[in-house]
């Protein structure tokens, strides 16, 4: 497995990527908010070497809206990865599962050339979907030993904590593993 972390506005730009290979960084939410760190925290990454990645929170309603907000904000080059993170918005609301995935179909659709994963806990994997769809890849949060989460279903990513910042393990041997599964 190789490590990796995802940050957001509410990490720092100046993220340590000793030992990682891949980081994910917030770009999008609804279909207002961008990042004010993305920039930065995406040249940190790529400094770093790291295969980056970009992930838009999913809020109810407008998905076709949404998907076309988040393609328009994510910079688009060869090998990035794009994911949807399917969980609970602040005002305690949830896209529903049709929703979820019509919007990695959409993003899919937009950006044909990029992998789009899903981004779930293990609570809404478990009891919230019922299609299995993760598009190219189940990255699932789950607050256990890295690389054993606790669902049946193939996995992709593995977040296993959020303490110091958000860190994940991918099922891959190494780095070019990963780059070449990254550019399909």
């Amino acid at each position: 497995m190789i490590r990796g972390i995802d940050v957001s506005s509410h990490q720092s730009t100046s993220f340590s990527t000793d030992g990682l290979s891949f980081v994910f960084i917030k770009a999008t939410e609804g279909r207002s908010y961008v990042n004010p760190k993305m920039t930065a925290q995406v040249k940190r990454a790529r400094d770093g070497g790291c295969v980056v990645g970009f992930y838009h929170f999913l809020w109810p309603g407008n998905i076709a809206a949404q998907a076309a907000y988040f393609v328009s904000k994510a910079p688009e080059k060869a090998g990035d990865l794009l994911a949807v993170d399917w969980e609970w918005t602040g005002e305690r609301t949830a896209a529903s599962n049709g929703e979820k995935d019509r919007f990695i179909r959409e993003v899919k659709r937009l950006r044909p050339s990029h992998r789009v994963l899903l981004y779930t806990n293990r609570d809404f994997w478990l009891n919230r979907d019922v299609t299995s769809y993760a598009g190219d890849g189940l990255w699932i949060a789950d607050y256990v030993s890295a690389g054993k989460p606790r669902i049946q279903a193939d996995w992709t990513i593995h977040q296993y904590t959020s303490s110091p910042l958000d860190k994940n393990v991918a099922d891959f041997e190494d780095e070019d593993e990963l780059r070449d599964w990254a550019t399909p």
